[in-house]
């Protein structure tokens, strides 16, 4: 239920409804390049700070075993800066930019201690199912949010607002916090808080203890050689799908699609994501979870190459159609995956360093974008350019021993 709430934010703030707006509120003080080129910087640099602070955080949680403490400060970031987007209106596009950094802050934070529990609520078998259905779940409940949304936003005289007014899409990003706070009180009532790691006198400072037992996990990971490959590989192709998810509706916003055409498009994504997102569920034990995240980035490379030529509507829908039946897939499944090539006692640790790997691949994937924006002149070309993660993360990918990876980690337990 948590992935069923906070996907809204990732649907709704980094995906569709914010980008778009965030080019309203901007009103002409920057060109439509220069507007998606801010917005690439805010989302890199809130992602860089997380992606800084992760590692400690995950040392800090496994030593207090308070993971579900520490997500709870991070959601309250989170929803706040994104109930504070009821605020901004036309000409506020700085106090826009914060609070959507701030609320990019709360949602990675979230994730860090999230995903640390994933191998303590599920044994083995069932890691990978587990993974896939609450991605699953997550798209079925951000794609009914989204499309409510949707719905309030081409029809504001629902609510008695005149066309033309913010405050549809003002109430519609409001009501991403009222979706995320709600959704995410069954993880606090019901999922158990696994025990802490066993302290000793000089682990008295929790600051001191968290370093110290970040220091023996980097010296760790290089010795689970399986699990650091497959951490470099989501590192390097986890650049394309997050760059890819937070550019596609400015890019698709810049080429003069209608903002109604985007988020439709994007609502697809999400609906058909939901029955895909099973589907890699089904097909992760019959084939490997390797071999399915291999093909999912193959058709990845073909959404870059496809994506960098779109000029019609149907070749809009075509592409998010095709993005649909790989994004939960690939995620769900390399979640897992690392999950079950780490030793539980230290989930929280490396899953802060796998944080990393995924913030910082963020923030690479975003500056590679901006940098080809102000190089090559095109965003055309930045969008062709991202497939270049897809195949050099692949043939990482290609290295990982899944078995063995597994097997070191129930021998660390």
């Amino acid at each position: 239920m948590y992935d069923w709430g906070n996907s809204a934010f990732f649907t709704t703030i980094v995906a569709t409804v914010f980008p778009i707006y965030f080019r309203t509120i901007v009103d002409g003080a920057m060109s439509k390049q220069e507007t998606t080129q801010f917005f690439v910087w805010t989302s890199a640099a809130a992602l860089g700070c997380m992606a800084i602070t992760s590692p400690l955080l995950g040392a800090l949680a496994d030593h207090s075993g308070n993971r579900k403490r520490w997500l709870a400060a991070f959601l309250a970031l989170g929803v706040g800066s994104v109930a504070g987007m009821i605020f901004v209106d036309v000409g506020d596009w700085i106090l826009g930019a914060w609070l959507f950094a701030g609320a990019n802050i709360g949602a990675a934070g979230t994730m860090v201690f999230y995903d640390a529990l994933l191998p303590h609520v599920a044994r083995d078998d069932e890691i990978d199912r587990l993974s896939m259905a609450a991605y699953g779940l997550g798209y079925l409940g951000g794609g009914l949010l989204l499309a409510v949304q949707l719905a309030l936003i081409l029809h504001p005289e629902w609510i008695g607002v005149e066309k033309g007014s913010t405050l549809p899409t003002r109430i519609v990003l409001f009501s991403v916090a009222i979706w995320w706070l709600s959704f995410s009180i069954p993880l606090f009532r019901n999922v158990p808080e696994p025990r802490p790691a066993a302290k000793t006198e000089c682990d008295a400072h929790p600051i001191l203890a968290g370093l110290r037992r970040l220091a023996q996990t980097a010296r760790t990971i290089p010795r689970h050689r399986d699990a650091f490959l497959m951490l470099l590989a989501f590192l390097i192709y986890a650049d394309g799908i997050g760059t890819v998810f937070r550019m596609a509706a400015l890019f698709a916003d810049e080429l003069g699609f209608e903002s109604n055409v985007i988020i439709t498009a994007l609502l697809l994504t999400q609906f058909v994501g939901v029955p895909a997102a099973m589907f890699f569920g089904w097909l992760a034990p019959r084939i490997g979870p390797k071999r399915a995240i291999m093909g999912a980035l193959v058709i990845y490379v073909i959404a870059c190459v496809v994506g960098s030529q779109m000029r019609e509507t149907w070749h809009l829908f075509a592409l998010a159609g095709l993005i649909a039946l790989v994004q939960g897939g690939a995620q769900g499944l390399s979640r897992s995956l690392y999950a079950s090539m780490v030793p539980r006692e230290k989930s929280a640790e490396f899953f802060g360093i796998f944080a990393v790997s995924d913030r910082v691949a963020g923030v690479a994937g975003q500056l590679l974008f901006g940098a080809m924006i102000a190089i090559a002149g095109s965003t055309r070309i930045a969008v062709a350019s991202i497939s270049v993660f897809f195949v050099i993360g692949g043939l990482v990918l290609a290295f990982v021993n899944v078995d063995a990876g597994r097997r070191a980690a129930k021998t660390t337990d």
